[in-house]
C-alpha cells in the first residue's frame, strides 16, 4: 500500500470518527491535543500525510478504536488488535511476583524512563490513598503496596534517570476529592499530597515531575524506557512498543509536553503543596 493509499484510507476513518463524533473541528482537535491546522492537514487529501504515533494513540484511546481500524488494516474497530507489535497484561506475574512493568523496569535501569501516569504516581502512593483504591480487596492492597514500594525503590537507585509528565488538572481532582476519589476523606487526601510533594523534593533531579494543561495537551498513560520499548497503558493490557520509530515520535511528544508545561519540575513540590483539599 502507498502512502497516497494508505493516507486516503486514514482520511477517511478520521471524518468516520468526527460525525460520528458529534464535535465541530476545532473540538475534535482538542479532544486528541492537536491545534485545528494540523487537523485540517490529515483532512486534506491535498497534501497527503498519516498521523505521527501519538496523534494515533490519542485518537485510539478518546475514541475507543484500533489503530488497525484507524490505519484501514482493519474493519474491526476495537481496541484489543494492534499493529503495536505485542501486548502484555498487567496480570502476568514472573517467579518474585513482578508485574510486565516492574520487570521493564528493572531492565532499564541506567536508561531514561519518561513516563504518563494513568491517576496519581504509583510509586508516591500513600497506604491510604492505596487501600482505597484497592476496595477492600486485601490480595489488591498487597499488589498495588508491593508495586509503589519496588516502583520507589527504582526511583531511588542512583542510575535513575525518571521524566513524569501529567495534567496538573489530575492533582486538582483529587484534592477536590472528585471523580474516582469521592468518599476519599480530606485528611488522606492532604496527607497523600503533602507524601507527594515531599517525595518530589527527595527524588529531584533525578526524577522530575512537569505539570501541563490538561484542556490544551492530551498524553496517553504510557512509560517510555529509553529507545528500547515503550507501554501504553489501555486498561487491561499495555500496548507493547518496540519499534524504534515511533517510541522516538512518542518521545518527541513527550517532550513537547515538558516545553509546554505550566509548572516545571523544580516549581513541581510547591505547585502540589499550594493545591486546597475540600472538605469532607
Amino acid at each position: 500500500m502507498n502512502k497516497r493509499h494508505a493516507a486516503a484510507q486514514f482520511r477517511d476513518r478520521l471524518a468516520q470518527l468526527q460525525r460520528q463524533s458529534g464535535l465541530t473541528q476545532s473540538a475534535f482537535a482538542q479532544a486528541i491535543g492537536i491545534d485545528r491546522s494540523a487537523l485540517s492537514q490529515l483532512m486534506s487529501g491535498a497534501n497527503p500525510r498519516l498521523p505521527r504515533a501519538e496523534t494515533l494513540l490519542a485518537l485510539a484511546g478518546r475514541f475507543q478504536v484500533s489503530t488497525d481500524w484507524l490505519l484501514a488494516l482493519t474493519e474491526d474497530r476495537g481496541i484489543i488488535t494492534q499493529t503495536l507489535n505485542a501486548v502484555e497484561t498487567e496480570q502476568a506475574l514472573d517467579d518474585e511476583s513482578r508485574t510486565a512493568m516492574e520487570r521493564w523496569h528493572h531492565e532499564a535501569a541506567g536508561q531514561k524512563v519518561r513516563y504518563v501516569p494513568a491517576q496519581l504516581p504509583d510509586l508516591m502512593r500513600t497506604e491510604a490513598v492505596i487501600a482505597f483504591q484497592a476496595a477492600s480487596s486485601e490480595q489488591e492492597r498487597r499488589r498495588l503496596q508491593a508495586q509503589t514500594e519496588r516502583r520507589l525503590h527504582f526511583s531511588r537507585m542512583p542510575e535513575s534517570d525518571i521524566e513524569m509528565c501529567m495534567p496538573f488538572q489530575t492533582l486538582e481532582v483529587f484534592a477536590k476529592g472528585n471523580g474516582v476519589w469521592m468518599g476519599l476523606p480530606a485528611a488522606e487526601r492532604q496527607a497523600q499530597l503533602d507524601h507527594i510533594a515531599v517525595t518530589v523534593e527527595e527524588l529531584y533531579p533525578a526524577f522530575r515531575m512537569y505539570l501541563f494543561d490538561g484542556r490544551k495537551r492530551f498524553a496517553p498513560p504510557m512509560t517510555m524506557f529509553g529507545y528500547a520499548r515503550a507501554a501504553v497503558y489501555a486498561g487491561e493490557v499495555y500496548l507493547l512498543i518496540r519499534s524504534k520509530q515511533l517510541i522516538r515520535d512518542l518521545a518527541q511528544g513527550f517532550d513537547g509536553h515538558i516545553r509546554h508545561a505550566e509548572v516545571h519540575a523544580h516549581e513541581a513540590a510547591g505547585f502540589v503543596r499550594g493545591l486546597v483539599v475540600s472538605p469532607d
